[in-house]
């Protein structure tokens, strides 16, 4: 087995077998003779380190500069750093502007004005009736189970505004939704449907 320059080996199945393979083995030979004999190349780590210390070296030759200097040159390099910056940005800019307009003026209409919500409307149980114009209502809520169809019942409690304190505990109501009356109070008594015993 023959030894390349690159301290690789070279199997058995690359070794030409008979004469005509030896005429080819010769033309591939010739054509990796050209290659210039030289040291093999640096690892990166070695390539790395020399850098550092070839910039340690230059550091060293510099004279001392005062902190006042340092600041100027990092000040510099930031404006410099900052102007390219916004050379960019601007680029960008006017180029999503250009796509976005496609080139022509484009007629936008005015947004739509808002007008009154739909109100929520629920139907729930009272559980208490204790503070001063305030109920506090149940909504139990069953829902089928959108993959295994079982139904699945949760339930929720909300404060209600009652200006005539008129419902009571165990009584079915109506709430609507409405503006922020309090801290909790998002919701106002509509009516009594069902009174409890």
């Amino acid at each position: 087995m023959a030894e390349t320059e690159n301290n690789e080996t070279e199997t058995p199945a690359e070794t030409p077998a008979s004469a005509e393979d030896a005429a080819t083995g010769e033309t591939t030979a010739e054509a990796a003779a050209p290659r210039e004999p030289g040291p093999p190349p640096e690892p990166p780590k070695e390539r790395r380190r020399r850098a550092r210390a070839s910039k340690a070296a230059q550091a060293k030759a510099r004279a001392p500069r005062t902190p006042e200097e340092r600041h100027a040159e990092r000040g510099a390099e930031r404006s410099r750093k900052a102007a390219t910056r916004r050379v960019e940005r601007s680029r960008a800019r006017e180029k999503a502007r250009a796509a976005r307009t496609g080139g022509a003026e484009v007629q936008t209409t005015p947004p739509r004005e808002h007008g009154p919500g739909r109100q929520k409307t629920r139907q729930g149980v009272v559980v208490s009736d204790k503070a001063d114009k305030t109920i506090t209502v149940r909504i139990d809520i069953a829902r089928r189970h959108r993959r295994y169809e079982k139904i699945v019942r949760t339930s929720s409690t909300l404060h209600a505004h009652d200006e005539a304190n008129d419902a009571h505990i165990g009584d079915t109501v109506i709430v609507r939704e409405c503006r922020p009356l309090s801290r909790r109070k998002r919701w106002r008594l509509v009516e009594v449907v069902e009174r409890a015993e």
